[in-house]
């Protein structure tokens, strides 16, 4: 039986026709003129993506690249740092600090929630030595949404705090702009919202963290801020990038613009209302109470394994993500972010609901379906 593969996994997502044509041409050299003017033009196009007339570095890397960059470049060891960690890639923020010799106070929160204010002023009233808190903006791992806002309000009331975020699933779903929200740091990664397959990372750093590179006492080689920060503003990289993620990314941001950043994050805030309360009308229980809208993290009804749930999916052709760590088996997490539009939201819940009638969880067809529709047409 032929079966048509749907992505619904945060990252990658599916690509947009006009990525996929820049992605199969033929090869450029980078050391070219045509490379540097394309590679400009999507220098000017990130910075009306945050809204910024400060410099927004590529590395050719995922994500996790600029979460090294941001750590070795603006910190020394022994600096004392705040992590915020719900999940699995907070506990890379920790483990990012512990590698590099930082002095990181772990702030662990139960998977799903996110961070108690009173509790983390009470910590930064506690430590005016703090040199940085770290966090997601959006935890892909527990679909999870926490208030950069707020952190970066406490971040201003000490003399040397930075704060970082990892804008990876939240930048091109929300309209994140550093620095009208406080954010010192911002990064994110190519294969979430800015619909490319994954190898590129990019970094926002503001004027007070910029006074920070010259004092960091930590090794630094290929994700070196100050050196590619000079070569970036020739139109060049540092090193060999990857040319066609840079052209295709040339494509992607332009199609974000043209939609626009307000209707972009409306599309996205539609997508993920609609989700949410499909299934929840089916009587699944989310799995986050900050729910992010990048992805819905749903349990898998009691009884039922999660994984084998996903298999029911993949079989009519809906790949979604599972848990991680702990979650592993319990959960479903279905990304609404990048090239997806309310009819792809459809489908999958309406694949869903197949799945669960096949694997023995009897629910009426078009439930969730019907929710769905509702929110989507209340908001066209």
């Amino acid at each position: 039986m032929l079966v048509k593969e749907r992505l619904f996994t945060p990252g990658p997502v599916p690509l947009p026709p006009q990525v996929i044509k820049a992605l199969g041409q033929q090869i450029i050299h980078h050391r070219t003129p045509e490379f540097t003017k394309i590679f400009k033009e999507v220098k000017a196009k990130l910075k009306k993506l945050l809204k910024t007339d400060r410099d927004v570095l590529v590395f050719t890397s995922s994500g996790t690249g600029s979460m090294e960059a941001s750590v070795i470049n603006f910190f020394s060891k022994g600096d004392k740092v705040l992590v915020i960690n719900g999940g699995k890639f907070g506990q890379r923020w920790l483990e990012l600090a512990k590698t590099f010799s930082l002095n990181p106070i772990n702030y662990q929160i139960e998977w799903g929630k996110t961070y108690n204010q009173k509790e983390v002023e009470e910590i930064i009233d506690n430590n005016p030595d703090l040199k940085g808190i770290l966090v997601q903006h959006s935890e892909t791992s527990t679909t999870t949404y926490h208030d950069v806002e707020f952190l970066g309000k406490l971040a201003k009331k000490l003399d040397d705090c930075i704060l970082v975020v990892d804008g990876i699933t939240s930048v091109g779903v929300y309209e994140v702009y550093p620095e009208e929200i406080g954010i010192d740091i911002l990064i994110t990664g190519s294969q979430k919202a800015l619909m490319l397959p994954p190898g590129l990372s990019i970094l926002y750093y503001s004027e007070k963290a910029e006074k920070r590179l010259n004092k960091s006492d930590i090794p630094k080689y290929y994700f070196d801020v100050k050196k590619e920060a000079k070569k970036q503003a020739e139109g060049q990289t540092a090193y060999t990038t990857a040319i066609n993620l840079i052209i295709a990314l040339n494509e992607s941001l332009s199609l974000i613009l043209d939609e626009g950043l307000e209707n972009l994050a409306r599309r996205h805030s539609i997508m993920a209302e609609a989700t949410r309360e499909a299934v929840k009308s089916l009587g699944l229980k989310l799995l986050s109470e900050s729910p992010s809208n990048s992805a819905t993290g749903v349990y898998s009804p009691e009884g039922i394994n999660g994984d084998a749930l996903r298999k029911e999916l993949l079989k009519i052709g809906f790949r979604v993500a599972g848990g991680q760590d702990h979650l592993k088996g319990k959960i479903l997490r279905i990304a609404h972010m990048g090239y997806f539009d309310y009819m792809d939201v459809l489908q999958v819940i309406a694949g869903l609901e197949i799945a669960l009638n096949k694997i023995g969880y009897k629910i009426e067809f078009g439930t969730g379906v019907k929710k769905a529709q509702e929110i989507i047409f209340s908001n066209l």
